[in-house]
């Protein structure tokens, strides 16, 4: 008996889908929005093991894997240095503005790993281990992007 898959033959169709979806940030990840949003606060927090400061703030530490419970947080920020970047000038979809803008890794006062976000101008003057402060949006909703971005400090 011949199994009907021999006489086939494959059909593959190659496409892309576009799939929109959100997703819970958990309780440690809500914490440091709610805090953002509600208290325009930068939370991080500290591995209670090793002394890692982590922003945004982690459930276990990526360094030694310990618990990171709830009484081992702190505020950081809101003003820290830049450690690399990136000028965008190329638009895409995702990108969270219109171009040119600027990802940064920002050290912020307080944490021991880089925070990446966005510096809308001030390329002129941008470089590695210039400092610089948030800036709050006047609507906050619970996003990271409730931090309207870096601005360089003269």
């Amino acid at each position: 008996m011949s199994d009907w898959r021999d006489e086939v033959e494959a059909l593959t169709l190659k496409g892309q889908i576009k799939m929109p979806y959100t997703w819970s940030v958990g309780e440690t990840g809500s914490r440091f929005l709610v805090a953002l949003r509600d208290e325009q606060k930068i939370l991080a927090n500290r591995c209670p093991l090793c002394g890692t400061v982590y922003v945004p703030p982690r459930k276990n530490c990526g360094t030694c894997f310990a618990d990171i419970g709830t009484d081992d947080w702190l505020e950081v920020g809101p003003e820290g240095v830049v450690t690399a970047f990136t000028i965008i000038h190329q638009a895409h979809p995702l990108q969270p503005l219109a171009t040119p803008f600027a990802y940064a890794i920002i050290q912020l006062d307080g944490a021991d790993v880089g925070f990446v976000h966005i510096l809308k101008d001030g390329w002129d003057r941008l470089k590695n281990g210039v400092r610089v402060r948030a800036k709050f949006g006047i609507e906050r909703n619970g996003r990271i992007l409730d931090i309207d971005g870096f601005e360089i400090l003269t």
